[in-house]
């Protein structure tokens, strides 16, 4: 028998009715499920999750980010039921979960390794002031009232150059849809491991994302005297202040989704962008 999580977003009544539903459902057929606390938009609180074989997100793509986020380095893979709008991340709609999870059960699955980004803030003297880990970005973004955010970038501990710009994304191929898209950067396959670096309304000539190898490392120093807000998933965690250093890099563990091998990427990218065949 299974043991089989499910968290749903908080604000999403029909994700949480169908997370209790789908528990009653799993212990009427004789498995373990464990109801979670609902997800709140925001930082995941540490928690300590009991032994299970799986865990299921119920609400929209930033709900996976912040599910995957709970059994990062657990090995415990996370299926994704779509209730928001995009669903680049997610395997099942809401009226196939049941089937989903019983395609699970039965060993009629795939699993998906999709590479994070390890994210390092050093204060003054190299010491580490915070680490997050992130499935789509990290981002510099200018504190409200401030113009643009200054810093200037190396990579692999070479220095590369210095940007002006509203933000500073790093991506990973998986978030290259997400804000990496919104800012005209490259759409990238999720199987891909690498790093894509683009500047947002960029208050110089050069203006072109980066995409970089898995191996490299960028490092983001500010110039001057004005902070950067820190950005992780979509979720501010603090400041970037002059004499600290920011440095991404792959991260150590991968997040391992579901996949029953029918929602590809590019048929989800032409669905949700409503493109047709010439």
């Amino acid at each position: 028998m299974a043991r089989i999580a499910l968290a749903a977003h908080a604000a999403r009544p029909r994700a949480v009715q169908v997370a209790r539903d789908t528990a009653a459902w799993l212990e009427a057929e004789g498995h373990t499920a464990v109801l979670l606390p609902e997800v709140a938009p925001g930082p995941v609180p540490p928690r300590s999750l009991p032994e299970i074989d799986l865990l299921v997100s119920l609400g929209g793509d930033g709900t996976m980010l912040r599910t995957v986020g709970m059994v990062l380095g657990a090995g415990v893979p996370v299926l994704g039921v779509n209730f928001g709008s995009f669903g680049y991340l997610t395997a099942a709609e809401p009226d196939g979960l049941r089937q989903a999870v019983k395609r699970f059960l039965a060993g009629d699955y795939q699993l998906e390794r999709r590479m994070t980004v390890d994210a390092r803030l050093l204060g003054p003297g190299g010491h580490l002031r915070m680490a997050r880990t992130a499935l789509n970005d990290v981002v510099l973004s200018r504190p409200t009232g401030q113009h643009t955010v200054s810093a200037s970038v190396s990579i692999s501990g070479q220095r590369f150059l210095s940007y002006a710009a509203d933000a500073l994304i790093v991506a990973t191929a998986t978030g290259s849809t997400g804000y990496n898209l919104s800012a005209r950067g490259p759409i990238v396959s999720p199987k891909l491991g690498c790093l894509v670096v683009t500047p947002v309304a960029p208050h110089m000539l050069f203006d072109r994302s980066l995409v970089l190898d898995r191996s490299d490392e960028v490092s983001f120093e500010l110039e001057g005297t004005a902070a950067a807000e820190l950005v992780v998933d979509g979720v501010a965690c603090g400041q970037l202040v002059a004499g600290e250093a920011l440095v991404c890099r792959t991260g150590v563990h991968d997040a391992v989704l579901v996949n029953f091998g029918e929602r590809r990427f590019e048929t989800v990218l032409k669905a949700k962008f409503q493109l047709a065949d010439r």
